[in-house]
């Protein structure tokens, strides 16, 4: 699930830096408030749905060692 979750965000990001619409990057090429908000939404749930992941991840593998085990 984590992975499913990081890459329209790592292609959000992509395309976020690559924004010529000035909302993105001022006239000087500066990143605006707008670029570090959404840069910041989108470390943030990568990092989120990876960790959630793992998570996950663990708990199935466990449950299976459990069911193994009896």
């Amino acid at each position: 699930m984590g992975v499913l979750v990081s890459f329209p965000w790592t292609t959000f990001v992509k395309n976020l830096w690559k924004d010529s619409s000035g909302l993105a990057f001022d006239e000087s090429g500066d990143p605006t408030t707008y670029f570090w908000v959404h840069l910041a939404l989108a470390i943030t749930s990568f990092l989120l749905g990876t960790g959630i992941g793992v998570l996950g991840f663990r708990g199935v593998r466990a449950l299976r060692r459990e069911g193994a085990s009896t």
